[in-house]
């Protein structure tokens, strides 16, 4: 998923400076992360071994503000003072809009499910602030339309700070120069983002009874769960973690210990206590010191980011923008319109549906994104001055 989202292999074009090198690894973890939070949503059966995974992978839509904090700040650092917001925000829109107006364009079938469930005035707001990306700022409207489309709302509110974030973090943050000071500063942002939850676990505001899951719903734990807000601190961590990763100058040795002490923390956590932990923390950037070392150990050479780098999953991996905007409507009107059976292929159902999931994201990456984003691109963004 890009947003969730959504990862920048380069700088834009408009305010190019020096190309940084590529993150394959990065983009091919983005494949198994949105998998993941695919099956999570619609379940198969006989994945006995996976299930500690899979039960808890929305874990993984932070996981995507971090990654996304951190690419955007690797990409525009050397910018810092010299970024235009306009010209961003204008090559952030250029990229993910036409894939978010596909999604609701196909997910328009859905409405009447809509209408039916809300109040009037409920329904029109939705109508109204979806194709602004903005239902994500209302707890209650924050899945209308397209279910997963409220991680757009927050990654939109997120690009429209970071210019400002950048150059603070320029300016004021010059005091961050050394790794012992980013960590503790990140420690700090961590214990900030998950106060919240805490306070929530300790006071239940919404007086939810007995154990709250994925199924339990209150105003204040969809707050939590899908306004802007709660991924703030996540996303400024992933900008922390860039400038990390610029200090560290690590090795390949030890980044290859930092992605296997990394990998093996997430293993032996969902293998052993993942069922004891409390869902609203774990909604709640709990494992964000995981992830932010598995992105530093995948952040350069060695012989795990290179498995990470395997081609297919890197291919699969620029998918998944469009994989993760798609995926949850569109098995819902796949399922919907009985298209496994209709097609003699429901023995195979769902991976039959996955199958077509990942096929529609090739389809939408090459045939919409891509070039709409060029051709956005080329009208909204100044065209490079000629050399003297």
């Amino acid at each position: 998923m890009k947003t969730a989202v959504e990862i920048e292999h380069a700088p834009t074009p408009e305010a190019v400076t020096t190309r940084k090198p590529a993150l394959p690894a990065l983009t091919g973890l983005r494949t198994l992360l949105a998998l993941n939070i695919v099956l999570f949503h619609f379940t198969p059966s006989h994945l006995h071994y996976l299930y500690p995974v899979i039960d808890n992978a929305y874990v993984f839509v932070g996981f995507f503000f971090l990654i996304s904090g951190f690419i955007l700040s690797y990409n525009y650092s050397d910018r810092a003072l010299t970024l235009s917001p306009r010209q961003f925000y204008l090559a952030r829109f250029s990229r993910i809009y036409p894939t978010y107006a596909l999604a609701l364009t196909l997910s328009i079938p859905l409405m009447l499910g809509e209408y039916k469930a809300r109040s009037h005035r409920e329904f029109w707001e939705g109508l109204f602030l979806t194709p602004l990306t903005m239902q994500g700022w209302s707890a209650s409207l924050a899945t209308y339309w397209n279910t997963v489309g409220w991680t757009i709302s927050a990654e939109v509110a997120l690009y429209l700070a970071f210019p400002f974030l950048l150059r603070q973090f320029a300016t004021r943050g010059a005091r961050l120069n050394t790794p012992a000071k980013l960590i503790a500063a990140m420690l700090v942002l961590w214990v900030i983002g998950i106060t919240p939850h805490l306070f929530y676990l300790f006071t239940n505001p919404d007086h939810i009874v007995g154990h709250i899951d994925r199924f339990s719903s209150g105003y204040w734990l969809r707050t939590l769960k899908y306004t802007p807000p709660p991924y703030l601190c996540t996303f400024l961590n992933g900008m922390l973690l860039s400038r990390l990763h610029a200090t560290l100058n690590l090795s390949r040795r030890q980044r290859f210990l930092v992605a296997a002490a990394a990998l093996f923390g997430l293993w032996l956590f969902f293998e052993t206590i993942v069922r004891q932990m409390p869902y609203v923390l774990m909604h709640g950037s709990l494992m964000m010191p995981f992830f932010a070392a598995l992105i530093l150990g995948l952040s350069g050479p060695n012989s795990i980011a290179s498995a990470f780098s395997w081609r297919p999953l890197v291919l699969l991996g620029e998918t998944t923008f469009a994989l993760y905007l798609l995926h949850f409507n569109g098995f819902v009107l796949i399922h919907l319109y009985h298209i496994p059976e209709r097609l003699h292929v429901a023995a195979y159902d769902p991976w039959i549906s996955y199958a077509a999931l990942i096929a529609m994201a090739f389809a939408t990456l090459h045939w919409i994104e891509r070039p709409a984003h060029r051709y956005l691109r080329g009208r909204l963004l100044p065209r490079p001055k000629p050399a003297a």
